[in-house]
């Protein structure tokens, strides 16, 4: 058996200590190799359920807050009862943390589905238990080459759909769009997928949020097509407050082209220098100076939501 290889702004390194984690499952911790969930599952059988991806530092879940809230607001928007109040899911997230002894470098992918289904169709009303919940810890960190250097960007077809087909605002557990683009994209040779709006703009990535500097100002898609990224937004704020002029517009790959710098932003790895976008380089590797910025008070963010948390 050959080694997966995970690529782009979410490689990491194996790391031996996942294969011992404890994962929640609906509110029992199970062995890695147990946690299980039933083949009648909604989330199995139809990708029907909400998610979140969390980093770990000192303990803390950072940004916590707002990652519920795009969960609660996403589950309510397809109408599923998470089961769970807010202040049990944070104590689960906790409980599942402090089980397994975990602090720092640790990712959480906490999953949410409709539950187990009479049969597998997709009228929601055939589901007979209370929704699933998973929380999956692992330690897992982005590598420090794809930090330092950046990654390679191509624009594939596979266009980020209107709201009245799939609402781009719902991080579901359908990412089907998001699965195809990615697959062109490093079919192509690059590290992840650069998609375009319905018009023909510069939206988003498949996992990560993009932006371009032009000229010192701070440019990313309006936002209408994208995630509401908690990462995004929260690079969109600091940008402002540091005095960068910053805009939420619509512009094209012409714009990409010429931009003086470019990257993309995520819970997992933060923020990742773009070096490279259809075979166009990207500025210069050595001179960032806007994103340079941007690491320093995100680092400094994160360090005020953690002392918040644990002060």
């Amino acid at each position: 058996m050959t080694d997966q290889v995970v690529h782009g702004v979410h490689e990491y390194d194996d790391d031996p200590r996942n294969d011992a984690v404890l994962v929640y499952v609906n509110g029992e911790l199970k062995r890695r190799s147990e946690a299980v969930v039933s083949v009648f599952d909604s989330g199995f059988v139809l990708g029907d359920g909400v998610w979140e991806g969390l980093r770990v530092l000192a303990g803390h879940p950072v940004f916590l807050d707002q990652h519920l809230d795009r969960l609660y607001e996403g589950a309510k928007a397809i109408a599923l009862d998470v089961g769970l109040g807010r202040s049990d899911l944070r104590g689960a997230i906790y409980e599942t943390l402090r089980a397994n002894g975990m602090t720092d470098g640790v990712h959480v992918r906490l999953m949410v589905t409709r539950g187990v289904k009479r049969t597998p169709y997709q009228d929601p009303r055939v589901t007979v238990g209370p929704a699933t919940i998973v929380i999956i810890p692992e330690y897992k960190q982005p590598r420090r080459e794809i930090l330092d250097s950046g990654i390679r960007l191509f624009t594939v077809h596979v266009r980020r759909s209107y709201p009245d087909v799939l609402d781009p605002k719902l991080n579901t557990h359908s990412k089907l769009n998001d699965i195809t683009a990615c697959i062109q994209a490093y079919s192509a040779g690059a590290d992840e997928a650069l998609m375009l709006d319905p018009h023909g703009f510069v939206a988003t990535c498949n996992s990560t949020h993009f932006f371009v500097v032009r000229r010192g100002e701070l440019w990313t898609s309006s936002g209408a097509f994208c995630l509401g990224g908690i990462t995004r937004a929260t690079v969109l704020r600091l940008a402002r407050r540091a005095g960068i002029p910053t805009h939420e517009r619509d512009f094209s790959l012409t714009d990409v082209y010429g931009a003086d710098e470019a990257f993309v932003t995520g819970t997992f790895a933060g923020i990742v220098p773009v070096r490279e976008v259809d075979g166009r380089t990207i500025g210069h590797a050595a001179h960032r100076p806007i994103m340079d910025r941007l690491r320093v008070e995100y680092r400094a963010a994160i360090e005020r939501d953690v002392a918040e948390a644990t002060g």
